[in-house]
């Protein structure tokens, strides 16, 4: 039985990627259009795996290390799918795009899984 994989885009990335993957059939929520652009990082980190979602960012430093502490303590993770820096933040469409192929190449994300979005 395959899972839908499920995403939470961090603050730092646009809320237009979200409504153009949601276009594209993916499940994908913004930290924009929940009202939590302002929420500290490990609480987009515990929002994200609590309704059991990647966590797509572009803050590598800071979710690596959060994702580092939950795997110590054993707490809820759901993934972490990190955006280069050189990614066009301004290309929605783009990333909308290399997020729906990421999903299709996998059934499953295991938790305190990290990746890269290829582009």
């Amino acid at each position: 039985m395959s899972r839908t994989i499920r995403f939470y885009l961090d603050a730092d990335l646009s809320p237009k990627i979200a409504v153009i993957g949601r276009g594209l059939g993916l499940d994908v929520v913004s930290a924009h259009e929940v009202g939590r652009t302002e929420a500290a990082d490990a609480d987009q980190l515990a929002r994200a795996a609590a309704e059991g979602r990647v966590l797509v960012t572009r803050n590598r430093d800071d979710f690596l290390a959060l994702t580092l502490a939950a795997y110590h303590d054993r707490a809820p993770h759901r993934g972490l799918l990190l955006v280069r820096e050189m990614a066009p933040s301004h290309r929605a469409s783009r990333l909308a795009h290399a997020l729906r192929r990421w999903a299709a190449a996998r059934t499953t994300v295991a938790s305190y899984e990290v990746d890269w979005l290829p582009e």
